[in-house]
């Protein structure tokens, strides 16, 4: 029996076409009838294929035979995953088949407000002739600062090497080697800002990065220099935008909004060129989408392919808590060798019950380290999110001899510029069920529960220095729930590990690491991210 296929949505006829060709499936693609009431005449849909709309809870209930969910796109925000976990569905996204339309659209708007294009355009119908008024500005020779070097921003790169522009980038998770090989040069977010004429931003919207452009990088940019975000409303403080362009006479290009919905836009009054989210809005990125959606579904159904299944279940046999353990403790190894440094290197080793299950255990790895990589992916999807990244990867054999029984270590190297590495090394367990730290680098015997707001400080080793820093924290009126203090294999180095009840100032934070003279401090928040149901 053909499996139903229903398409709610204007999507490209290919997936269509191609799924019916197939001979598999037999295919109801309906955008204009709503989407309830599609539902309602087609209970036996096997799988749906969508683009931005709401796929809840009652949409599924709605689909007893339901079984797979492909989101003809990246985002999958509109797609209540977890509740699909549970009700055994499948979801599968897109992503990559947009972006070539987004970095094409990032240097039309470069274009366009360079030259003045929409204002001289209505100009010249309304009978005027402004030649004075809208002279331009050229964007071959100058600075392009991209944020960020997934599969957008590496396009984007790659689309403006005509132009003969110096490329800087940003981006902690790209190799140095590779970012070479698109003619990037990398640098820190300060000095991207400060000698760019044009900043493009391309990153996720999360913890790391919500806020991220404030107003100490605004105050940075060149006078008019221009500022372009084609990625998230929220990377950005607003009201910081708002001074800082009037202060800086900045240039701001925008296509995208907290809501992409009709309406008043608070960015209006500062946005010299707006969009309504036209980035995956062309033809080709549609026609992308619906192809890759439809040839998924088929080496879904036919092969087995699990690749771009974003809410996978952990495997049998494997305790949920050792993915959470793989992830933090990655998070806490990015923390101790530095965050904004490029990763060159992943080394892991999986010990005991955890050694048959080292191929899917990379999966949290990467997650911890990138937030453009879905926790819910598969082993697959992480070698190929490393290499195009530039990233080695290296799963070391263990044996039961080093007698570390159901533990795990994750390695970090970094680059540091001119040829120079840093590695940090950081091992973990779980007793009784919680997680937990047993080494960071050469300070062993830890056993720390890597949860909640914590501060590292590693410094010469003296006495003091616990004193200096509890002192510092309870003048802040900030208190003290965990420390630990060891000391490494040579007695020269200690480290103080302190969980605290919540965030530590930059600026105190900044003051205690100068007054006990640190070699390293950071503060983190180790929280696991809700994943599967």
């Amino acid at each position: 029996m053909k499996k139903k296929v229903l398409i709610p949505t204007k999507l490209d006829p290919v997936a269509r076409d191609i799924l019916t060709e197939h001979g598999g499936y037999v295919v109801v693609q309906d955008d204009r009838t709503p989407i309830a009431e599609l539902t309602a005449a087609h209970p036996d849909t096997y799988a749906l294929i969508v683009r931005s709309e709401t796929v809840d809870a009652g949409l599924m209930d709605a689909l007893p035979a339901l079984k797979v969910i492909v989101r003809a796109g990246a985002g999958v925000n509109t797609i209540d995953t977890k509740y699909a976990r549970r009700r055994g569905i499948d979801v599968m996204n897109t992503p990559g088949a947009n972006a070539n339309a987004v970095a094409e659209e990032v240097i039309a708007m470069m274009l366009a407000d360079a030259r003045h294009i929409v204002k001289a355009d209505a100009s010249c119908r309304a009978g005027e002739w402004e030649k004075k008024a809208f002279m331009g500005r050229e964007i071959a020779g100058k600075t392009l600062g991209i944020v960020g070097l997934g599969a957008i921003g590496r396009l984007v790169a790659r689309r403006v090497s005509g132009f003969n522009m110096r490329l800087l980038g940003y981006d902690p998770f790209i190799a140095p080697d590779f970012a070479s090989e698109l003619d990037v040069q990398m640098v820190d977010l300060p000095t991207l800002f400060g000698e760019s004429d044009y900043v493009t931003l391309h990153v996720p919207e999360n913890e790391q990065t919500r806020g991220m452009v404030n107003a100490d990088l605004l105050r940075r940019m060149k006078p008019g220099a221009t500022l372009i975000n084609c990625a998230r409303a929220g990377v950005i403080v607003e009201d910081d935008l708002r001074r800082v362009k009037a202060e800086r006479k900045l240039r701001f290009l925008n296509d995208v909004y907290p809501k992409d919905e009709p309406g008043p836009k608070s960015v209006a009054d500062i946005a010299d060129l707006m969009l309504p989210h036209l980035g995956a809005s062309t033809h080709e990125a549609n026609y992308n989408a619906a192809r890759r959606a439809a040839e998924q579904l088929i080496e879904f159904d036919d092969r087995g392919n699990t690749s771009y299944i974003v809410n996978r279940d952990i495997p049998e046999g494997l305790e949920p808590a050792y993915a959470d353990l793989a992830y933090v403790l990655t998070r806490l190894a990015r923390g101790m060798v530095g965050e904004n440094l490029p990763l060159k290197l992943i080394e892991t080793s999986f010990y005991g019950v955890l050694k048959p299950f080292a191929n899917w255990l990379i999966v949290p790895v990467v997650a911890a380290l990138n937030e453009d990589f879905d926790r819910s992916s598969d082993a697959a999807a992480a070698r190929r999110f490393l290499r195009d990244s530039g990233v080695e990867y290296v799963d070391r054999d263990t044996t039961a001899r080093r007698g570390y029984p159901n533990s795990m270590t994750i390695d970090l190297t970094v680059s540091c510029g001119g040829g120079a590495l840093r590695k940090t090394s950081v091992r973990g367990t779980l007793a009784e069920g919680r997680l937990m730290v047993a080494r960071i680098d050469d300070f062993d015997h830890l056993y720390f529960e890597p949860s909640g707001r914590c501060l590292f400080f590693t410094y010469r080793d003296r006495p003091g220095v616990l004193g200096a820093i509890g002192a510092a924290l309870a003048e802040a009126g900030i208190n003290i729930d965990d420390v630990r203090n060891p000391h490494d294999s040579r007695g020269v180095n200690s480290l103080a590990i302190m969980k605290v009840n919540k965030p530590v100032p930059a600026g105190v934070f900044r003051a205690i690491s100068e007054k006990i003279e640190a070699l390293s401090s950071f503060q983190i928040e180790l929280t696991v991210p809700e994943s599967r149901s």
